[in-house]
């Protein structure tokens, strides 16, 4: 059934609405603090206070007062243990203004929850214990405030009643956060004593710290100017979903994440550099003239042009950036710690890409915001870092587009959210480079050559006898007028791959490098045959991504280990054996064997001519090559 909207309901979604954030240390009022603001701003209906008063009676920690905290700590965990895990979004209004207060949890274990309530405010609510002083905790969650875009914060000294309204502690406490905070970025730090448990200077001004002449917390909130909405940026439409009800009608649909756009508007597919005009703007209810930042819509264009999920829509002239390496802030919010050169899956906005940390710059110290070098990133860690994707990414700085300008890491295997970041800028010389629309792809550069491109990646342990098939597969396919190229690991480390050692850094870019020219190679219209132990599945599958599914054939030459040795071609394993060289893969260093690759050669079972013509009939049998 459709109810009507009161008049006040309507009224608060017209008013300006400030979203912002409680944050600090475990046990210092955020949760209390909340639940007075609800209650002294008349937001507490009188059933919700009768619950209220017998839950305090139940799980309360304030005797026969009405413990506030219970009002958003909502979660049973939470009442039994008394601190906060969840995010708790809860929404309120007043005469002046309406707001939108994500309740975040102070416990280090929980530092992801306090990130993602922050990624969506405008202020943030710091409080301190008036008895303890700025904690590690403190500083920490100040500083992912800052990077988080967050310029107006409110220094919150609560339970000013516990140290009996002292002006001397309050002055002590501001004095060492605005010390600290001095190179964080805010435009604004409000430093206010309050008591939530009893109200003081929450909504009404305290009667016991008649020293103290700045605003209420509430006063404040009501009067602080902070611009609002993002349709004064520029136009980034994320494509969510290619519509496609019948042959006749094909539509994005999405939220326009900034900026504005018009029917007839000229617009660009940031990725592909195809332009095209705006047709319609359609919506349930009818088609609109425009749209803006926060509207969600389908937007048909006046040419058929390839677009899918992830696409981001612009202007021409106010494009994003689109490289597949950039500079990012990261934030890591899992037990397991991160090392450069692991694959994750990151989702920036709807582009979900495949990609890793190449370097960490630094790692930054919350206490002192000093630099400090880190060949891996722990639990709550925060650090600056080079990101490598398979493709290119569109985004933008994070500081001109929160939006497009963030992103997060998933584990591939585990689907769990690791860490998040926020780009700081692309990595690459030219920052005016966009991706060029070509005439002329791939299937008609490979329609000349009458053939399919194709990658054929080989894998296996050095000696397995990789190069040998690789070789035999060559000469075989040029026999039948077969265009090919041969890529081996050692030749080009004598040339395009020179510079790099055997780090676990350096055989991560290596496999980056050789994907790329292998990639470029499929798109003249190639078949490409790759030679390289390539110890880590996640690289290999990184480059699959790069290639594509349907032309990378991964062929594991399983050749046992002492096999290997005994055969030792290059006499690799006699120099282990005798400590010359360290970190060899399938000694001391890990290889990952394929779990399903297309082709298993088992090379104590048959011939290597015979693996050969195996591969061989693979590609017949996939119709890359005829006979």
């Amino acid at each position: 059934m459709f109810v009507k909207p009161t008049t006040e309901a309507v009224a608060a979604r017209t008013k300006d609405q400030l979203r912002f954030i409680t944050c600090g240390s475990v046990d210092d009022g955020k949760s209390t603090l909340i639940g007075r603001l609800l209650h002294d701003s008349k937001m507490i209906y009188h059933d919700q206070l009768t619950v209220l008063e017998r839950d305090s009676i139940k799980h309360g920690s304030t005797g026969n007062d009405i413990d506030f905290a219970l009002l958003v700590d909502g979660l049973e965990a939470e009442r039994e243990q008394g601190i906060t895990i969840d995010i708790a979004y809860r929404f309120f209004t007043t005469p002046r203004r309406s707001f939108m207060v994500a309740d975040t949890p102070g416990h280090e274990q929980y530092t992801r929850n306090m990130a993602t309530g922050a990624s969506h405010a405008q202020l943030a609510i710091i409080l301190i214990d008036a008895r303890k002083g700025v904690m590690v905790q403190t500083r920490r969650h100040s500083f992912i405030c800052s990077l988080l875009g967050i310029r107006h914060v409110v220094l919150a000294v609560n339970k000013i009643d516990l140290v009996a309204y002292n002006k001397e502690c309050f002055d002590r406490i501001a004095r060492d956060y605005l010390a600290f905070a001095a190179g964080l970025g805010f435009n604004s730090i409000v430093p206010i004593p309050i008591s939530a448990r009893y109200g003081d200077n929450v909504v009404d001004r305290s009667a016991h710290a008649n020293w103290y002449h700045g605003p209420c917390l509430l006063e404040h909130l009501e009067s602080i100017d902070i611009p609002s909405g993002t349709a004064g940026q520029a136009f980034r439409f994320p494509v969510q979903w290619v519509n496609r009800p019948n042959p006749d009608f094909r539509g994005y649909a999405g939220t326009v994440a900034s900026g504005r756009i018009s029917a007839g508007d000229e617009i660009v597919v940031a990725a592909s550099g195809r332009t095209t005009r705006i047709k319609r703007i359609v919506t349930h209810d009818g088609d609109l003239v425009g749209a803006e930042a926060g509207d969600a819509v389908t937007i048909t264009l006046e040419d058929e042009i390839d677009i899918g999920r992830g696409d981001i829509l612009s202007r021409p002239d106010d494009r994003p950036k689109v490289a597949d390496q950039f500079a990012a802030y990261v934030i890591w919010m899992d037990q397991e710690p991160l090392a450069p050169g692991r694959n994750y899956v990151l989702r920036i906005g709807s582009q979900t890409i495949t990609g890793s940390i190449t370097a960490i710059r630094h790692r930054i110290d919350v206490n002192t915001c000093e630099h400090l070098a880190a060949g891996m990133l722990s639990l709550n860690e925060i650090a600056f870092c080079d990101v490598a994707t398979t493709m290119p990414a569109v985004f933008d700085p994070y500081d001109l587009n929160r939006k497009t300008g963030s992103f997060i890491f998933i584990d591939r295997y585990t689907n769990r959210t690791v860490g998040a970041g926020m780009i700081a800028f692309p990595l690459r010389r030219d920052t005016n480079i966009a991706r060029q629309a070509l005439s002329v792809d791939r299937r008609e550069r490979a329609a000349l050559k009458n053939q399919k491109p194709c990658v054929i990646w080989f894998t296996g342990l050095s000696g397995a006898g990789k190069t040998t098939i690789a070789n035999l597969v060559d000469q075989r396919l040029c026999s039948m007028s077969r265009h090919t190229m041969l890529l081996d690991g050692d030749n080009l480390r004598g040339g395009l791959n020179a510079d790099l050692g055997f780090s676990e850094t350096d055989r991560v870019e290596n496999i980056r490098r050789v994907g790329e020219v292998a990639k470029l190679m499929a798109d003249s219209g190639l078949i490409v045959i790759c030679s390289f132990i390539s110890p880590s599945r996640a690289e290999r599958d990184r480059v699959r991504g790069l290639v594509g599914k349907e032309e990378f054939i991964e062929v594991f030459v399983d050749t046992p280990i002492e096999e290997c040795a005994r055969r030792d071609p290059k006499g690799l394993y006699s120099k282990v054996k005798s400590g010359k060289i360290k970190d060899f893969t399938g000694i001391d260093s890990c290889y990952e064997a394929p779990t399903t690759p297309e082709i298993h050669l088992r090379t104590m079972e048959q011939t290597l001519e015979h693996s050969a013509e195996a591969v061989v009939d693979v590609l017949m049998a996939r119709s890359i090559i005829d006979g």
